[in-house]
């Protein structure tokens, strides 16, 4: 999971820096050359995208190097954390539900990971199989058991 992190972000942050430095100057020089650049959108836009692909950039750029001072023996191999996967059942509902815990700011529901920085995700660390969480949403008070903990270094136990 470490790596194929660090690979989209190395990924993206290489198609960024091409961007930043082939393709906005490019088209910068192509507005410029269209004359009056006060009232030149093209010239305006590019200088936006480029300042938005440089905050981008600076981004991933230090998540990157959070990544990389990341040691996996600090890991708890017996409570939620990093790239634990979770299975939680709401106490209202019933409802099952699975997340693993992602880095930094990375949210994609759709495929069940959730950011540590989150409420939940915040809510999740340091717990254990069989503990009972309560987490205050927008929309009042969710109850969870935490049902199942898989851990990084046991999936990466059962991978060997």
């Amino acid at each position: 999971m470490l790596d194929d992190l660090k690979n989209k972000l190395g990924e993206e942050i290489e198609r960024l820096t091409h961007e930043l430095q082939v393709v906005l100057p490019e088209a910068i020089k192509k507005a410029v050359e269209h004359g009056d650049l006060r009232e030149n959108s093209e010239y305006k836009s590019a200088l936006e995208r480029q300042q938005f692909v440089q905050a981008r950039l600076n981004h991933l750029t230090r998540r990157a190097g959070e990544l990389s001072k990341m040691d996996l023996t600090q890991i708890p191999a017996d409570r939620i954390g990093f790239g634990s996967r979770v299975t939680v059942t709401d106490m209202r509902t019933r409802e099952e539900e699975t997340y693993t815990l992602a880095f930094g700011d990375f949210i994609d529901l759709d495929s069940g990971q959730i950011s540590m920085a989150s409420a939940l995700g915040q809510t999740l660390m340091g717990k254990k199989e069989g503990e009972k969480v309560s987490i205050q949403l927008p929309r009042g008070e969710r109850k969870l058991h935490i049902k199942k903990v898989q851990t990084l270094q046991q999936m990466v136990q059962g991978a060997e």
